[in-house]
């Protein structure tokens, strides 16, 4: 089933493709979605920013944006079962995770995660709905062996309207 979950990374950036796949499948699998698709695009932060301004009104790089397929940027909605795009700033995921001292791989699958939740439809935009999103975030995590504590340094405030 990791056929799924495409993978882009064109830049070429340095990670483990399975281990990224293993963290959206574990998030689907969780939800009962068996036959969901998406891709994981992994860029830069121009990139990123670039969306993050034409979607969002942010004139700045995130770690992590979500498209459902309603709105996709990358892939052809029109498949049934796609479930739109996660699309991660490496540079910015980097040094976020060099910053809070967590391991980069371990950090871009919390970002995968987090992505996947919201093309499910969870957001954190209100106190209930980001409780509800953190609790299946943890739920994966700790299915993937990822220490939750991962979760408070990456995911502040700056991500209430992500």
């Amino acid at each position: 089933m990791t056929e799924a979950i495409t993978i882009l990374n064109e830049v070429g950036y340095p990670l483990d493709r399975e281990r990224l796949q293993a963290a959206a499948l574990t998030v689907l699998s969780q939800h009962q979605v068996r036959d969901g698709r998406m891709t994981v695009v992994v860029t830069d932060d121009d990139y990123v920013a670039s969306l993050n301004r034409q979607y969002r009104g942010i004139d700045a790089p995130t770690d992590v944006l979500s498209f459902p397929a309603d709105v996709p940027p990358v892939a052809d909605a029109d498949e049934a079962g796609y479930l739109g795009d996660v699309i991660i700033a490496y540079p910015y995921a980097a040094a976020q995770a060099q910053q809070q001292k967590h391991d980069l791989t371990q950090s871009l699958m919390l970002l995968v995660v987090h992505g996947t939740l919201h093309l499910l439809g969870y957001d954190h935009d209100t106190a209930e709905r980001r409780a509800a999103m953190w609790a299946a975030q943890d739920k994966a995590l700790e299915a993937l062996q990822i220490p939750t504590a991962i979760v408070p340094a990456l995911e502040s405030d700056e991500h209430e309207n992500q």
